[in-house]
């Protein structure tokens, strides 16, 4: 079976020189996770990450329109199929996190460090792309 597509932000915020980043719970397992999910033509991947972030944990900011990497996992489709998942994965500066959003019921969230967030996650290559952030945003150009 081919890799089922998905698309993900990595929200994260820098106060005084610290990263914080933003890991919410799924809503089957509850295991930490960062927001992430299918896609939805018409939008551009990078949209549909920030999207997402904003259902899943009321969080708008500024989406990166290049991804930081991606990602596998096994996603069960149902008791009895699962399916691997290629996560393309996005960092969302956060600006503001809304009072509501619509998964807010069904999900919990923490701001953690970069290295407690990879330590937090199920999936290495999720690890490793949370580890990877804080060299991701020292190579980005300065606006």
């Amino acid at each position: 079976m081919a890799e089922l597509a998905q698309y993900a932000a990595l929200p994260y915020v820098q106060l005084d020189g610290d990263i914080r980043v933003c890991l919410i719970t799924s809503r089957g397992t509850k295991r930490w996770i960062i927001p992430k999910g299918w896609p939805n033509p018409p939008l551009q991947p990078y949209e549909q990450a920030a999207r997402e972030a904003e259902e899943e944990a009321g969080l708008v900011g500024e989406i990166a329109e290049d991804p930081i990497g991606t990602y596998i996992y096994r996603k069960r489709l149902s008791i009895f199929s699962a399916a691997d998942c290629r996560v393309a994965v996005y960092p969302l500066l956060v600006r503001a996190q809304r009072g509501q959003w619509p998964e807010q019921a069904e999900r919990r969230l923490t701001w953690v460090s970069v290295s407690e967030a990879a330590g937090m996650v199920l999936e290495p290559d999720l690890g490793d792309l949370l580890a990877a952030l804080p060299n991701w945003l020292e190579a980005q150009p300065v606006a």
